[in-house]
């Protein structure tokens, strides 16, 4: 019996500093994931500001494989040409992979991880065998062969213009985001066709095109305001998509992408509304195709039943 006092305050000695062990290993576990999760903003954010300073495509597709990087071993994109991959631009390898790289031409055929993502225009997660993803580009991106691997399709007004793939295991979620930046970024660099916010506006407003003007017909001063409301809507519907990304994909799966974001989308309509639609007679819902093109994977359905259409 008189060992057991000792033993006794000796459990509660131990039990004292177990709970304070842990009480310190719980809070240094939150701090770590705020840090985390800090960085991952800044990182994000980082990203953005540099693919919107590119001059021209190859400058951003440059770009977005070098941010793409900084969340995996290695990153390359592959542009599609028809029912062709062609290799640009990859990081994380040596010299003489880059240079094997930079000459591959993929059929789509041939490739069924990157056939998948090219038609479905979905991110695809897989492992990178020679029978998914051809044993050209096995043999080009060092070490990842038979690792997780990562298929993001670069969608540019609808269509696939090209792949990002990343390999060991990346997160697809931020892959997907710098995509959809990249994008947003992309419609912005290409010249755009000068008769396209006449077709849109025909589109939007559900009347005869006879009865609106054409593209060529706008004054110079009129047709800028176009291009600065192409631009803002672009800007806005991306910001949306960097800050609120968790929101849009319940959005996404719930067909409901207004109810969601239904505040900072009422916002920026306001902002739209008020910017151009004000100054300018045959404006275009630009922000309404954005939001369909980018939060809706270019389905307005997905917007939600109480989403309020195009302004008009």
């Amino acid at each position: 019996m008189a060992s057991s006092a000792p033993t006794s305050a000796l459990r509660r000695l131990l039990d004292d500093h177990i709970s304070r062990l842990s009480t310190d290993v719980e809070a240094l576990l939150t701090t770590a994931r705020d840090v985390a999760r800090r960085e991952l903003v800044e990182q994000l954010n980082s990203a953005a500001r540099r693919m919107r300073q590119a001059a021209d495509t190859e400058e951003l597709v440059a770009t977005l494989v070098d941010t793409t990087s900084g969340f995996a071993p290695g990153a390359a994109f592959l542009r599609l040409e028809e029912k062709v991959a062609r290799g640009e631009r990859i990081r994380g390898v040596p010299d003489e992979n880059a240079d094997r790289f930079a000459g591959l031409r993929i059929p789509l055929e041939s490739a069924p991880a990157l056939r998948g993502a090219a038609e479905t225009r979905e991110p695809l997660n897989a492992v990178a065998t020679a029978r998914e993803i051809s044993p050209e580009l096995v043999d080009a991106a060092a070490g990842s062969a038979e690792t997780r691997i990562a298929i993001v399709p670069l969608l540019v007004r609808g269509a696939t213009r090209g792949l990002l793939y990343a390999w060991g295991s990346p997160p697809i979620a931020a892959i997907e985001l710098l995509c959809e930046i990249a994008a947003a970024v992309w419609t912005g660099i290409e010249p755009i066709t000068v008769v396209s916010p006449a077709q849109q506006i025909v589109q939007i407003a559900g009347v005869e095109q006879k009865s609106r003007p054409t593209w060529e017909s706008l004054p110079a001063e009129e047709q800028q305001i176009h291009l600065r409301a192409q631009r803002a809507a672009r800007v806005e519907v991306a910001g949306l998509r960097l800050h609120e990304s968790p929101a849009v994909q319940s959005g996404r799966t719930r067909g409901d992408v207004y109810g969601v974001l239904r505040a900072p989308i009422d916002e920026a309509r306001a902002r739209f509304r008020e910017q151009f639609f004000v100054r300018c007679p045959s404006m275009v819902d630009y922000l309404h195709l954005e939001l369909v093109r980018t939060l809706a994977h270019g389905d307005a359905d997905l917007l939600g039943k109480d989403y309020p259409g195009p302004l008009v």
